[in-house]
């Protein structure tokens, strides 16, 4: 937005004695010193923490604002007021008065001059070299990003995403989807879009809440934020462009609140599906998905218009057979699914963990058989038959007509009842390899003998009791090795811990033929 208070508030110049030592993205917070979230005043040069770690820098604004308070709105117009401070790690500018990140600048430009000289702080060979040194001291103590290989130590190269107020939901989605290597790797692979032209380009591009939306770009920042994870250049990453675009695109998602994990996947695929199709700025990606010779024709399905890596990876076709109890007629359509939501059979809803004696485990394949089974629809579901040219009692069949490349499996966990939303807290088996879905295919002679099996990629859980409350975590698969994103923390983990983990969303990965395998 345009910030009508950077003239009364920036008032600092670029000069190295003002600022701390080293480099401005570990530089310590003046008060709890935090080297988290860093952001610099640019009245007076304090650096304070941000609002999601302990809120200094906050509440350095809100503490200029009390003298000023008694005295005359004349003199509060002429005395500098400390509300605009700049991130230290992406060099975005803040208005807490206006409270919206800041695009313009003064007229001597002192925004940029500060903004590049930071970059030149962070840059420099001194200053990077002290940096490498402080991470790997906190790496070391905290024993999480070094692992011994064949008797040799090996970094993790993993990248953590900082929480920017109740994003768990969306950090959890983006973590699982940045190790689905086929569709991470199309994304990567994308040329660099520019959305500005004239003085802006060239320049870093922030998106802001009060851009219009033909100035944003899912797929770009989308690409951006895949990019930045396992680079190993940062302990975590802001993902701060890509969540305001979502504010921009996806209105549901505005605001601070807790979200459904699985609501915004299908959000974010759909809305990625959309504008894959038609380009950005008349630039087709069509063409490149086209060019890639991994996703051939047979295997892509299209949903709302051509096929985009999207549906190519994750789309599949259900058969819905729909029959008349009455004359017999039977209907079938064939839908497109990005995503199969499957319910927990009832019986299982008050067995709580794998450990707990009270009857047989739930397991991935009782909620499969569930949502493939014949089923009576009830009365408030009843089938208008043609034939009949009345509603009538009817049952309903799903079979599988099409499997996509990555089946991802979303469990039905929060169920509305008369006043409230109540989470189903049971506990699900599921194989980390080899799950078998010839079963519940339409044809399954048609289909070869690997060709239905699937290994688990990444899996989104939800701790807490409610949707509106509570933590998203993921744990995913990376060469070989398994790893837990904690938003900004990323730590390796065991096969035991992911498969006692009680899953909300899975996405397996279809497995590529060879000889044996382990089946469900």
């Amino acid at each position: 937005m345009e910030c009508p208070h950077l003239s009364s508030s920036v008032c600092i110049t670029p000069d190295s004695a003002k600022f701390p030592n080293g480099s401005p993205s570990s530089w310590c917070c003046s008060v709890c010193r935090s080297n988290k979230s860093p952001w610099v005043c640019l009245t007076c040069s304090s650096v304070h923490c941000g609002r999601y770690v302990n809120g200094h820098a906050k509440k350095h604004y809100e503490d200029a604002q009390v003298p000023l308070a008694n005295h005359k709105k004349s003199e509060k117009q002429d005395k500098p007021q400390h509300t605009v401070c700049m991130d230290c790690s992406s060099y975005s500018t803040y208005c807490y008065r206006c409270d919206d990140f800041v695009v313009n600048d003064t007229k001597l430009g002192l925004v940029q001059k500060v903004r590049e000289h930071l970059q030149n702080l962070e840059n420099s060979a001194f200053t990077a070299d002290r940096h490498r040194k402080r991470k790997l001291l906190e790496n070391s103590s905290l024993n999480t990003k070094l692992l011994k290989v064949n008797g040799s130590t090996t970094g993790i190269c993993a990248t953590g995403l900082r929480n920017l107020g109740n994003t768990c939901f969306m950090n959890a989605i983006l973590q699982s989807l940045s190790n689905i290597e086929q569709f991470c790797c199309y994304f990567k692979e994308l040329p660099a879009v520019e959305l500005r032209n004239g003085k802006t380009a060239g320049r870093r591009t922030y998106h802001t809440r009060s851009q219009g939306d033909n100035n944003v770009s899912l797929v770009e920042e989308f690409r951006k934020t895949l990019c930045a994870l396992w680079q190993g250049s940062q302990t975590a990453f802001s993902p701060e462009s890509l969540f305001y675009v979502v504010w921009k695109i996806m209105p549901n998602f505005r605001g601070y609140q807790q979200q459904d994990a699985h609501e915004f996947m299908r959000y974010l695929l759909d809305h990625l599906h959309l504008e894959l199709q038609g380009g950005v700025n008349g630039v087709s990606r069509s063409a490149i998905l086209q060019e890639n010779s991994t996703l051939s024709a047979s295997n892509k399905c299209s949903i709302n218009g051509a096929s985009t890596v999207v549906t190519a990876i994750f789309g599949g076709i259900l058969q819905n057979e729909v029959n008349c109890l009455i004359c017999g007629t039977e209907s079938r359509k064939f839908d497109p699914f990005l995503d199969l939501s499957l319910d927990i059979p009832s019986q299982f809803r008050n067995k709580r963990s794998k450990n707990q004696e009270n009857g047989p485990v739930c397991s991935l394949r009782d909620c499969l058989r569930s949502f493939t089974d014949l089923e009576e629809l009830d009365e408030t579901e009843l089938y208008m038959c043609h034939k009949c040219k009345k509603k009538q009692k009817s049952t309903k069949k799903f079979w599988i007509q099409k499997l996509p490349k990555v089946l991802c499996l979303h469990l039905k966990r929060f169920h509305w009842t008369a006043y409230l939303r109540n989470k189903v807290d049971t506990y699900v088996e599921f194989p980390l390899r080899g799950l078998d879905m010839k079963c519940y295919l339409l044809e399954p002679e048609n289909s070869g003998p690997e060709s239905c099996l699937y290994d688990l990629a990444a899996v989104v859980v939800h701790h807490g009791s409610g949707v509106g409350s509570g933590h998203y975590t993921a744990y995913a698969t990376h060469e070989g090795r398994w790893f837990h994103f904690n938003d900004s923390t990323v730590t390796l983990t065991d096969e035991d811990t992911v498969v006692k983990a009680k899953a909300y969303i899975l996405f397996y990965v279809e497995r590529q033929a060879r000889a044996g395998s382990d089946k469900l």
